[in-house]
């Protein structure tokens, strides 16, 4: 929020015992170094938040504060304005109050705000305070894209799509607009992925939003060629292929930030699906203390991959958050002292400091070809997008025991599971024993709303039947209600389910004994290693999210 904080909010801040004066005198020594507002140091000090803000703003002013999620909003009045002026002002209007018109605002001393807003209205203005974030997050609900998305689908529905005008109709504002529109939505939405799917009558578009997928739309049948090549062109694919899968590539710029989408297009009995899969180039700097580890398993993590050398696997399913964690690892371990190479299919996020490699196979650049040209490289820090076949695997097994510290992913169910599935692949089990010092499987839940997240007390044949101690004190456990801000799902954002399982000699002599993953997996627990279920039920003692996501997302 870009206010400056003038002497009379200070004198609130102090009255109200928000802050001391030693934390502002601190504060504003912070904000003058390093030429940010005061504002912005006191929030990520964490000694203000946005609410806490905002009512201070509205007592300065004299003006209401009012929270938009228990808020009645008149559509009547919320459609007064267009969605380029309230997001151009970070307003929305709420209601009437005679002939004047009620308007939440983050910054009431806007006057040019309120001057337009009276001019493109014809009515007075009542400005009233709430938050940045809740205000941004309505904006999107009542400006939703529904209606116009609509609008030029019937438009472009009009006519039949003769297949030989495909691309000239593909590039035709009506097809050009509904794709924007999908995908403006979608990332309003904190989509991951966008899922269109023709059906026997007609077109199904799907979001996935926290890791599960929701209907948002259907379309006719008659614009799947139209639609469907447009997304082919805009990620440089052949349009007059539609028997084999195809993966492309394009960059967008949406709401002023820049997304990567890796498309997909897969031949089904309908036509080809499309998926699209949003990559933020900002969201990677992560730190690994935000991806939801448990202290005690960050810090079993850590005491492998400040290593000098080794192998660490990643392992999960596809979405799981893989890339994520190694990303988050990297951006620890990337100073100017270590010459850090990647090699991956495909470069999902740009990361300053690091040489990426994307795989070319056409060019024969695959990934155990590449590997070999890295170790020329002297690299200190290796990371292999996946470990996909044989070849990869020994060399980067090799890798790691001549002194590289080295990243890769598995394909398996859970962290003992690495073990045999290496072995499974030809590697000596001598080989791996020797290499692999760290296995981490992982998977992503849900988080509960923190808004609207509702307590109750389990009963014991529950918590029986889901792991917890008889012994333990039955815990207050959250389960989901749903409200405005998590679009009434009562989750919003997501949560790493963690497994660690460090290779001790007893595993390492049970590798080379070609035990089973069942095997290894008891004495793994027998020294400590929390398995992912044991991980997701903590979490749910914690309030972090619910029984029921455990149970989804962990066998």
């Amino acid at each position: 929020m870009a206010i400056k904080l003038d002497e009379r909010i200070k004198d609130i801040l102090l009255d109200e015992e928000i802050v001391t004066a030693e934390q502002l005198s601190e504060a504003e020594k912070v904000a003058e170094k390093k030429d940010i507002s005061l504002v912005q140091v006191l929030i990520d000090k964490g000694l203000i938040n946005e609410v806490t803000l905002a009512s201070v703003l509205a007592k300065q002013r004299g003006i209401p504060f009012v929270d938009l999620t228990e808020y009645q909003i008149d559509v009547s009045a919320a459609v007064t304005i267009s969605e380029d002026m309230a997001r151009r002002y970070t307003v929305l209007p709420l209601s009437f109050e005679g002939n004047k018109l009620v308007v939440a605002m983050a910054d009431p001393a806007n006057i040019f705000a309120i001057d337009d807003l009276r001019i493109v209205t014809g009515y007075d203005i009542k400005p009233v305070v709430t938050t940045e974030s809740d205000l941004l997050a309505v904006i999107g609900q009542y400006f939703r894209a529904g209606e116009a998305v609509e609008e030029e689908i019937e438009k472009a529905a009009e006519g039949e799509v003769a297949l030989e005008k495909v691309r000239e109709v593909a590039a035709e504002a009506p097809i050009v607009k509904v794709v924007n529109l999908i995908i403006t939505r979608a990332i309003r939405d904190r989509t991951s992925d966008i899922h269109i799917e023709p059906q026997e009558r007609d077109l199904r578009v799907r979001y996935r939003i926290d890791g599960v997928l929701h209907e948002v739309m259907r379309s006719p049948k008659r614009i799947q060629p139209a639609l469907l090549s447009r997304f082919k062109v805009m990620a440089g694919m052949d349009i007059a292929e539609h028997r084999r899968p195809q993966d492309g590539h394009c960059a967008l710029t949406v709401g002023g930030k820049a997304y990567d989408f890796r498309v997909a297009t897969l031949p089904t009995v309908y036509g080809e699906r499309v998926v699209l899969r949003i990559l933020e180039k900002e969201s990677i700097l992560f730190k690994l203390e935000d991806l939801g580890f448990l202290p005690e398993s960050l810090e079993r993590f850590k005491t492998s991959f400040t290593k000098p050398y080794g192998a660490i696997l990643i392992t999960g399913p596809t979405g799981s958050g893989k890339s994520t964690t190694l990303y988050a690892t990297l951006n620890v371990l990337n100073v100017a002292e270590k010459n850090i190479v990647t090699i991956e299919d495909p470069v999902e996020y740009r990361l300053p400091g690091i040489n990426q490699i994307q795989i070319n196979p056409k060019a024969g650049l695959t990934f155990a070809r590449g590997l070999r040209s890295i170790l020329r490289a002297a690299p200190d820090i290796i990371m292999v997008g996946e470990i996909r076949d044989r070849e990869t695997a020994q060399i980067a097994i090799e890798a790691a025991l001549t002194g590289h510290l080295v990243f890769s992913t598995l394909h398996t169910n859970d962290a003992p599971g690495a073990i045999t599935r290496l072995t499974e692949m030809g590697i000596p089990p001598f080989l791996t024993a020797s290499a692999v010092d760290c296995v981490q499987a992982q998977r992503l839940a849900r988080r509960l709303c923190r808004e609207c997240k509702e307590s109750y007390e389990p009963t014991p044949e529950m918590l029986e039947q889901v792991g917890f101690s008889p012994d333990d004190k039955v815990p207050t456990l959250y389960k989901a209600k749903g409200c405005k801000k998590c679009n009434n799902t009562g989750y919003k954002g997501r949560i790493g389910i963690y497994e660690i399982m460090m290779v001790s000699e007893t595993i390492e002599r049970l590798t080379v004994e070609r035990a089973t993953a069942e095997q290894i997996k008891e004495v793994a627990i027998a020294e400590g290693m929390k398995t992912l279920r044991e991980d997701g039920l903590e979490k749910v003692r914690l309030g972090i999210t619910s029984l029921e996501e455990i149970l989804r997302v962990v066998v």
